[in-house]
């Protein structure tokens, strides 16, 4: 009998640009102090290293599809990626990392069986987003990644739904998974001639508003105690009104597949919450009983 596949660790992640400038940049747009990002990448690196999985899931808060969730499922991802937002800032950045196609067409399988919209796309064409490049870069990883999408036209539940199928195949698969919500909390910009109230542009005294804050504060809270319930019955009035990034679908996707309202994993804050460009960003561990 085959062995059951199980979701090993988990995580919020942010991905955002200013991560990816050089080392000089960073310290002199801090004020002279890092973004704590930028070390929380290597305390979930440790974490995940901890955990020895053999694919990391990556629910990709900036590919946006319609009509379908997708997963990506190609066997090799490489190439240079430039990013059509912000050119001047994130370009030229080389990728070469594999893809899990066995767990991609489960996934697809699994869907089929139900009734949810999930679907495996192998083309060599397809573009790559930075949501998940990003992670791949300074993760350094040599696993798998498989990519998930952000189905735009879906509710919360939907979002809820394919996550419960993502984590059916991964218990099908017999893989140690782990799997990381690319995205931030709050997602709403400051204006493009907004002033910092902070000279250190990480500041979380930059994000766009004070009530935006105060929930990323209150969710980040309720994330360490576990109560992924109270988080997922706020979303659709709550928290997608604010709106997390991608309307919530990287975590909501990410819960949905351990266990959605049911989950009890608690949060274990990896970095400092910062801004960028006026929205909440954190790392947040996941931690799964294993």
């Amino acid at each position: 009998m085959n062995k059951e596949g199980k979701i090993v660790g988990a995580a919020i992640v942010s991905h955002h640009p200013g991560l990816m400038q050089t080392d000089e940049f960073r310290l002199e747009d801090g004020a002279g102090r890092d973004s704590d990002l930028i070390a929380g990448f290597q305390r979930l690196r440790a974490r995940i290293e901890a955990v020895q999985p053999d694919v990391i899931v990556i629910f990709d808060s900036h590919w946006f599809t319609t009509g379908y969730h997708l997963v990506d499922a190609r066997a090799r991802h490489k190439g240079v990626y430039t990013s059509v937002e912000m050119p001047w800032y994130l370009n030229g950045l080389e990728f070469d990392y594999p893809g899990c196609p066995e767990l991609a067409h489960l996934v697809q399988q699994v869907a089929e069986e139900c009734g949810v919209m999930s679907m495996a796309i192998d083309d060599e064409h397809m573009p790559h987003e930075y949501a998940t490049i990003n992670l791949v870069t300074k993760l350094g990883l040599p696993q798998p990644y498989l990519s998930v999408s952000n189905c735009q036209n879906c509710q919360s539940h939907h979002f809820l739904e394919s996550g419960k199928v993502v984590g059916e195949a991964i218990r099908r698969s017999g893989k140690r998974a782990v799997l990381l919500a690319s995205g931030a909390l709050s997602h709403k910009f400051n204006e493009i001639d907004w002033v910092r109230k902070s000279p250190r542009i990480f500041d979380y005294e930059n994000i766009s508003s004070a009530d935006n804050i105060a929930s990323d504060r209150e969710a980040v809270a309720l994330f360490e105690q576990g109560r992924h319930d109270v988080i997922v019955e706020r979303f659709p009035t709550v928290y997608r009104k604010i709106p997390w990034e991608g309307l919530g679908g990287h975590y909501l996707q990410m819960v949905g597949a351990m266990g959605g309202a049911d989950c009890r994993a608690r949060g274990i804050p990896l970095s400092e919450y910062e801004n960028a460009r006026g929205t909440g960003n954190m790392h947040i561990w996941f931690e799964v009983e294993q």
